[in-house]
């Protein structure tokens, strides 16, 4: 069997949750690493017997890849990307996408022109919990819902900084935006606020520690999203939708499904990294494409995320065009 060789830019760690599914793969060579920090890459690749490089020119010179993931922090995104656009790999990026929208929006602009095979790392969408939850919504649609993210601080100091990680709306509760734009549709308009408090243990944190955003749907449908890393562990993580007779509650483990009739839990069963990770590989490998989440999708995401912080920004409510 031909191996469909692949090269990893940035190798943190959310690339190690990549590579604990992707090392699975009997028809997967894990062929080349590249990190700011050298080490890590070494590390990597003494791991898999694989090429270690200080810098992604490098190895997209050298490799012989035949595609690659993005795996670094929202403010290093650009260079990475068009790099492996002018080499004409296919690539999977982690959310999100970018800081900067016009240059995401410049990015989907090349890809498209160059007809490049894209993921992006939504994983929430492979889970057959939210599969269960579209079969449900396909005849009564959600026309309220309620999200959040309840949470700790993640430890990377970049995530502290708003220059650098994009806030939690952009950095973790884009997951519950992108989870809702799948369930109900394309976002017309939101409306956010935020606020902040320093926290001792956390020094120059700036992004805000709390923050909420109000959405309309072009369905129709109304919703709100809430963060905050004002606590010292997970608290809660899901999405709450509402339709006619029915409330639905999910998270990144379960499924509720209430019509009145008690409240029962179904749990998740699966690995969607796993799924994620073996579509986008099948659409490299020629097969007809299974991705739940091209790089353009992911855009239309991203817009509602860096919408929700403009306005939490101005104290304006944001319209936003469907594409």
């Amino acid at each position: 069997m031909t191996k469909t060789r692949i090269g990893f830019i940035g190798v943190g760690g959310i690339a190690q949750r990549h590579l604990g599914v992707l090392e699975q793969f009997e028809d997967v060579e894990l062929a080349g690493f590249a990190d700011v920090d050298f080490d890590r890459a070494v590390d990597a690749a003494s791991r898999f017997g694989a090429r270690a490089f200080a810098n992604h020119d490098d190895m997209l010179a050298h490799g012989r890849l035949d595609a690659i993931y993005i795996c670094i922090p929202p403010f290093a995104h650009g260079a990475a990307e068009r790099a492996v656009i002018a080499k004409g790999l296919p690539f999977f990026v982690e959310k999100p996408i970018s800081l900067d929208l016009a240059m995401a929006e410049a990015l989907a602009g090349e890809i498209e022109t160059a007809g490049l095979i894209t993921a992006v790392g939504y994983h929430w969408r492979y889970l057959d919990t939210v599969d269960e939850a579209r079969r449900l919504l396909e005849n009564r649609p959600a026309q309220l819902l309620s999200g959040y993210w309840l949470d700790q601080t993640p430890p990377p100091q970049w995530w502290w900084h708003k220059d650098q990680s994009g806030g939690q709306m952009v950095e973790q509760t884009t997951h519950i935006i992108d989870l809702a734009r799948y369930l109900v549709g394309d976002v017309t308009q939101v409306f956010g606020l935020a606020g902040h408090s320093n926290r001792d243990n956390y020094p120059g944190l700036d992004v805000p520690t709390v923050s909420t955003a109000s959405l309309r749907f072009a369905s129709g449908a109304v919703g709100n999203i809430g963060s905050t890393c004002l606590l010292n562990w997970g608290h809660r993580v899901g999405l709450h939708l509402f339709a006619d007779g029915m409330a639905l509650e999910l998270t990144d483990h379960d499924i509720m499904v209430d019509v009145g009739a008690g409240r029962p839990v179904r749990h998740a069963e699966g690995d969607p990294v796993w799924r994620e990770d073996r579509d986008f590989i099948d659409a490299v490998r020629g097969k007809p494409s299974r991705i739940r989440c091209s790089y353009g999708e992911a855009l239309k995401t991203h817009r509602v995320a860096l919408a929700i912080n403009q306005s939490a920004e101005t104290g304006q409510a944001v319209d936003l065009v469907t594409r």
